[in-house]
């Protein structure tokens, strides 16, 4: 099925220029609290997921006339982010976009990206994030996609996930090839496209591909 899900995650209001980006025609579903900076930004998800613990009442009260309520116990081991996100794969999408502003909470930024590499999302043939203005893309194994970065753009390639294995990059100034990444490591940090479109394939393991707002090389 040929549909977008997006999911609104976070407890920092979405940037506007993020917010541009995302398709018009795709279905919204909100994280908790996820919902009111949704609705701050123009956004009107048709489902709230999670434990409700994190919205405003003035939120809660608009999903419960508007939405679907898909109401989880607050005492979960499962965070509303990845709640919000297994739900968007149940769907069958093609693509699933998770938009989030950037919030102080470094721990919460690594999970709700983290909920990108769950195994559900293997068959999800587009995955990406947008955190705050930063563009991101998910490749779960075995996998190729093209990107059309633009020349000149910074890009760094990570295995947030574990270890990625078979990772090849071309269009880049620095290429890769059929090259296995440690988890987080710098190796893939601060490349940059020399083409167009950088092509990015992973044999085996997850792959996290950022394309930052502000663009240097470091």
């Amino acid at each position: 099925m040929n549909r977008t899900v997006i999911v609104i995650t976070g407890a920092s209001p979405l940037d506007r220029r993020a917010v541009a980006e995302l398709p018009i025609d795709a279905v919204i579903i909100a994280a908790d609290g996820g919902l009111d900076h949704a609705r701050a930004a123009g956004l009107e998800p048709g489902t709230l997921v999670g434990d409700l613990d994190s919205i405003s009442a003035g939120g809660l009260a608009w999903a419960t006339e508007h939405a679907t309520l898909v109401r989880h116990p607050v005492d979960k081991s499962a965070t509303d982010t990845e709640l919000a996100v297994a739900h968007a794969a149940s769907l069958g999408p093609s693509r699933i976009i998770l938009a989030a502003g950037v919030g102080d909470r470094s721990d919460h930024a690594v999970a709700a990206l983290g909920a990108l590499g769950a195994p559900e999302l293997a068959a999800v043939e587009h995955l990406e994030a947008w955190w705050g203005t930063d563009h991101l893309w998910v490749v779960h194994a075995p996998r190729r996609v093209e990107l059309p970065l633009g020349e000149g753009t910074v890009f760094s390639v990570l295995a947030m996930h574990g270890a990625a294995t078979g990772v090849t990059v071309t269009g880049a100034r620095w290429p890769l090839e059929h090259h296995d990444l440690a988890p987080l490591v710098g190796l893939g940090v601060s490349n940059v496209a020399a083409d167009d479109v950088v092509t990015v394939a992973v044999a085996g393991g997850i792959l996290t591909v950022f394309v930052p707002v502000v663009q240097g090389v470091s």
